[in-house]
């Protein structure tokens, strides 16, 4: 089948950089990033800090490797980190938490992804010689398993309240942070104004081909700088990864409100068709998870079956699909794949 043919729902990571990102690539002034001589790449952090209202910024790899470095750049080995019980850290960054930074995960459940603050308070281990320090909470926004969920620039206070209270450092996984500021309507500077660090990915909905960046305080940023040479992560001429970032920065934040307003009518559509079960409230932004039980069907089954009419999906647990928008998304790709899903079920 013609690639062009395939409706790529899997993942926003699926996107392709734009025309303007190419020749922005080709284009790049470079120079040493491990000596901090690449031009390009500093000023892609300068835009970032600064959009996010921190001191300085760091250009890494990957979203994994951007939240393993904070991991590590604020806390110390042994020590415990309080997670959201189906954070991405927990869940898809292959126990690094404990493997490579040494510390102690404590989960705390929540409904939609934004932890009760009061949870979090119990779950502080207290001052004992037989347990582990905490040293770090861990929020993630938007909430990837919980379906793209958003929390609010008043719950993240909320948290970073308990967070000073108790000592502790606060972390956001931001790496769909831009559809969080899209969906609620509000600068992105208000989500991270009341957590001490964060990162972004360039490379999902934003459209960048690889790519996430660090933002916090001087002293953070150094630190982190210095545990990304560690773990591999120096670059060279990243200038050539950079400059996409920068278009992304500047020009493709607005359009993700589409990918949302996507999301939202696949979610309804799905909604009407009988043995498929989802909840509307949830669909925030632009991931769309949705239960087939009632569909008679094996969630591998239905996945083949999309697969074989050009579809492509993903499961997330038994019985559970999840479906994600971005630009390579149009709303009568959504169409073609409501009417395929309705005759899988009839």
């Amino acid at each position: 089948m013609a690639e062009k043919d395939i409706i790529d729902l899997r993942s926003d990571t699926v996107t392709l950089p734009t025309q303007e990102m190419m020749e922005a690539i080709k284009n790049a002034e470079l120079g040493d990033d491990v000596l901090e001589e690449d031009p390009t790449v500093n000023r892609l952090e300068n835009i970032a800090a600064k959009k996010m209202g921190k001191q300085a910024a760091l250009l890494v790899t990957s979203g994994t490797q951007a939240n393993l470095i904070s991991l590590m750049a604020n806390t110390n080995r042994g020590e415990q980190v309080i997670l959201e019980a189906q954070s991405h850290i927990y869940w898809y960054e292959v126990g690094g938490i404990s493997s490579i930074a040494g510390l102690f995960p404590k989960t705390v459940i929540s409904r939609t992804g934004a932890p009760n603050p009061k949870d979090i308070q119990v779950a502080i281990t207290p001052k004992d010689i037989h347990f582990p320090k905490p040293s770090l909470i861990c929020l993630e926004n938007t909430h990837n398993r919980h379906g793209g969920t958003v929390i609010s620039p008043r719950q993240i206070l909320a948290i970073s309240k308990i967070a000073k209270t108790n000592k502790l450092k606060l972390y956001m996984d931001g790496a769909r942070i831009f559809n969080a500021s899209i969906a609620l309507n509000v600068d992105v500077k208000k989500l991270a104004k009341h957590v001490d660090n964060l990162m972004f990915c360039l490379s999902k909905g934003l459209s960048c081909p690889v790519g996430s960046v660090i933002v916090g305080s001087i002293e953070f940023i150094t630190k982190a700088r210095k545990l990304r040479k560690v773990l591999g992560g120096g670059m060279r001429q990243a200038g050539i990864i950079a400059a996409p970032g920068i278009v992304a920065l500047e020009k493709m934040i607005k359009r993700l409100k589409e990918d949302h307003e996507n999301a939202a009518h696949l979610a309804k559509e799905l909604s009407k068709i009988k043995g498929v079960t989802i909840d509307l409230n949830r669909v925030q932004t632009n991931i769309v998870n949705f239960e087939i039980s009632n569909l008679g069907i094996s969630d591998k089954k239905f996945i083949k079956k999309l697969k074989e009419k050009n579809i492509l999906a993903l499961t997330l647990d038994n019985n559970k699909v999840r479906m994600v928008t971005h630009r390579g998304i149009k709303k009568e790709n959504i169409d073609k794949t409501i009417n395929i899903i309705g005759n899988i079920s009839n």
